[in-house]
């Protein structure tokens, strides 16, 4: 069976997905996943420089009511971080990436079987030591990093390889209703929104080993 994990690498939420995925896969061992990470912007409508993440936050949470979402959100993940092995440190995050080019590092890693160890390392990048990963020197030692090869990465994120892929791809999960993520669609067949828990991703993955694939 087949898992498309839809995900931003600036989203929290989906750090937290991941690691509750990779529970739920321990849970389910037994059983013959392909995973496959898709991408999706949060925001593609921000500057392929990024903008600094403090102004960025105070203009997207404006007003009292928002302010207060953000912090009850933040405050959350901090709380519900540790279980999951993660510390997040926001006040340490200088920048708010565009994340194109961190899709596009994510889509070669795939070619070579290590988009989890990509996704871990861009999601600690980011959330936990405070890097940013619009940055194509800091993408391309990250890959290194994750196991390929950082002088190949630093030449291809010079040009524009597979950008029009990436934009493509997400327009796709647009398309059939992806509106935020982690969005996890099992066999093409439904879909499981949100960072959710172990338990619950592990018996969405028992249920849809029982269907059969949508197929084209």
């Amino acid at each position: 069976m087949t898992v498309d994990i839809v995900s931003d690498l600036v989203c929290p939420w989906c750090w937290l997905g991941k690691r509750h995925w990779d529970e739920a896969r321990k849970l389910t061992a037994e059983i013959e996943v392909e995973t496959v990470w898709r991408p999706f912007q949060l925001d593609p409508t921000l500057a392929r420089e990024g903008r600094p993440y403090k102004d960025y936050m105070r203009e997207k949470f404006s007003g009292a009511e928002a302010s207060g979402r953000w912090k009850a959100m933040r405050d959350h993940l901090e709380q519900a971080g540790p279980a999951a092995g993660i510390e997040f440190r926001f006040d340490d995050i200088t920048m708010r990436p565009n994340t194109l080019n961190a899709h596009r590092l994510m889509r070669w890693a795939g070619g070579q079987g290590e988009t989890p160890e990509m996704a871990e390392a861009l999601f600690a990048a980011f959330f936990n030591q405070g890097r940013d990963i619009g940055d194509t020197a800091v993408l391309a030692e990250l890959a290194g990093q994750a196991g390929l090869d950082a002088a190949v990465t630093a030449d291809l994120l010079a040009t524009d390889r597979d950008e029009k892929a990436v934009w493509e791809e997400e327009l796709f999960y647009r398309k059939l209703g992806v509106s935020g993520v982690p969005t996890y669609i099992f066999n093409g067949r439904f879909a499981v929104s949100g960072a959710q828990e172990a338990a619950v991703l592990a018996d969405a993955i028992r249920q849809a080993v029982k269907e059969p694939a949508e197929t084209e």
